[in-house]
């Protein structure tokens, strides 16, 4: 196993940022993300915040522990929104799933990346609808295609880019958008609001 080890070192320069900071950098640059040196340490330096600033965390849980007061946090925030979009109030309701996402995206590294990604996708694609409804398709159609890279197989997510490309006159890139939701679920006949 050493051998193995060994074999793929590869020695890195690097520089550390403040104590107070406790993050790690490109040695050359200075840069938690540098292209020129090949490194990437934005994850890693994440995660240092989240023990600095948890010192009574001895190690990150297992995976399947998933922050319950979170998860709380995310779902009353979602339905907010979903209680505004329901009374018309897509602009309040716009706020409520931008504040939900921002919460979701918080969640420690060590939980299940897949349940942040079902929760991002949905919240994301009600934002869509709740752009589209404000007359905001460009910013409808950015959350449809961030939906269907998280989720591509849904095809809410293509239903919702193909309503946005519409009112943006890209009519064969709408078809294109509902043909492939289609060919993820060919029985779906749910109408669009």
């Amino acid at each position: 196993m050493q051998a193995v080890i060994e074999a793929s070192f590869r020695p890195v320069d690097i520089a550390l940022g403040p104590p107070e900071n406790a993050i790690a950098l490109c040695g050359k640059h200075k840069l938690e993300k540098c292209d020129d040196c090949g490194v990437d340490y934005r994850n890693l330096n994440r995660l240092s915040r989240i023990l600095v600033a948890n010192p009574n965390l001895r190690c990150p849980p297992p995976p399947q522990v998933v922050s319950q007061n979170l998860s709380t946090a995310i779902n009353n925030t979602k339905e907010q929104g979903n209680t505004l979009f329901k009374g018309g109030m897509h602009l309040q309701a716009l706020q409520q799933y931008t504040m939900a996402v921002n919460i979701a995206v918080q969640r420690p590294p060590w939980e299940a990346q897949q349940l942040m990604r079902e929760e991002v996708s949905m919240i994301l694609s009600n934002r869509s609808a709740a752009f589209y409804e404000a007359g905001d398709y460009l910013s409808a159609l950015v959350d449809a295609e961030t939906v269907i890279q998280l989720k591509r197989p849904w095809s809410k997510g293509h239903f919702r880019k193909a309503r946005a490309l519409m009112k943006l006159n890209r009519f064969a890139d709408a078809k294109e958008a509902i043909q492939l939701g289609l060919s993820y679920e060919p029985n779906n006949q749910v109408r669009a609001r």
